[in-house]
């Protein structure tokens, strides 16, 4: 990690990354909105208003008329922005996409807050997994939205590192330690369904040098380091997303709109269905990070716009940057 931004002995390579990452992040949610015409197929213009957009703010939100009940969408999406290894975690369907929907039937799902219309509490996605299964990259995808409520509160976690970082830089090696943060085995009724996991809450990739964030706001199942330094950093995390500075969205995903990003922190409002038109999200998690933008092809066309009288995710309570 030596010479990287990361690297605590490095302050030189911290703070020109720092003021470029604030020079260039987007000044107003509205930013981060691209209008797709398909997102199953998208022109070059599109795309690259995608990838530019996951390159400084770690998100984009596209805005499509396409809604249909069609799991193709979210990954032939992810293909087109360098996502191919998909997470096929095990409350998944059969082709590794999950449908993010209340659980109707008493089963496995039943016990997971995803499947249910409680709210989640801040989170990266695969908090829970091994170094070796990172999630990296994440869409969702709205068919369906609620009747009221279920909004989502995202927030880059490279602002979130240099909110720490800038706080205390004790904090963040302390949130770096390979036992910061544990979460415990779930049992199940055939023994350990899954192991014990710790591991850092903030770590550098070693293919591509990013920045990787494993957090949970939960207070169950999850067991922080017991001392001064880690205790002090978690405390400073839950008063930065709880509190209503910068760098905090909450947007509410309608129909034909979903979240493209690079694991960023978010949260979930909880929701009231309408029972002839439930809630219905796919989410597909994978073990890549979205590429880098590249340079657009000769006669491509700008993104088109579809109006935001008709699809302005951020009309109801409404943050900038």
């Amino acid at each position: 990690m030596m010479n990287t931004p990361f690297d605590l002995e490095a302050p030189a390579a911290y703070q020109r990354w720092r003021d470029a990452k604030r020079a260039s992040h987007p000044p107003r949610a509205q930013d981060l909105v691209v209008d797709v015409t398909d997102p199953r197929s998208l022109s070059d213009a599109e795309r690259q208003a995608l990838l530019q957009r996951c390159a400084t703010a770690n998100m984009a939100i596209y805005r499509s008329p396409v809604y249909g009940p069609d799991k193709a969408i979210p990954r032939q999406l992810a293909q087109q922005l360098g996502l191919h290894r998909l997470d096929g975690n095990w409350l998944a369907d059969e082709d590794g996409i999950s449908q993010i929907e209340v659980a109707t039937k008493v089963g496995d799902r039943t016990a997971f807050i995803p499947y249910t219309n409680r709210p989640i509490k801040w989170h990266t996605d695969g908090y829970y997994h091994p170094q070796s299964r990172h999630i990296r990259a994440m869409i969702l995808h709205c068919v369906r939205a609620a009747a009221a409520g279920g909004e989502n509160a995202l927030m880059d976690h490279e602002m979130a590192y240099i909110a720490v970082r800038e706080a205390n830089p004790d904090w963040v090696r302390a949130l770096m330690a390979p036992d910061a943060m544990t979460i415990p085995e779930r049992l199940d009724e055939d023994g350990v369904a899954r192991a014990e996991q710790s591991g850092p809450v903030f770590s550098v990739d070693e293919s591509s040098g990013a920045l990787h964030m494993r957090y949970t706001a939960r207070t169950r199942s999850v067991q922080w380091k017991d001392d001064a330094p880690t205790r002090a950093a978690v405390a400073f995390l839950e008063q930065l997303l709880g509190s209503d500075g910068p760098h905090r969205i909450r947007v509410r995903l309608e129909p034909g709109m979903g979240l493209v990003c690079n694991n960023v922190l978010h949260d979930r409002a909880g929701f009231a269905d309408d029972p002839e038109h439930p809630r219905l999200l796919y989410r597909a998690r994978y073990l890549d990070r979205i590429r880098s933008p590249g340079p657009a092809r000769a006669g491509a066309t700008a993104p088109v716009s579809f109006g935001k009288s008709a699809f302005d995710p951020f009309k109801q309570g409404a943050r900038s940057y």
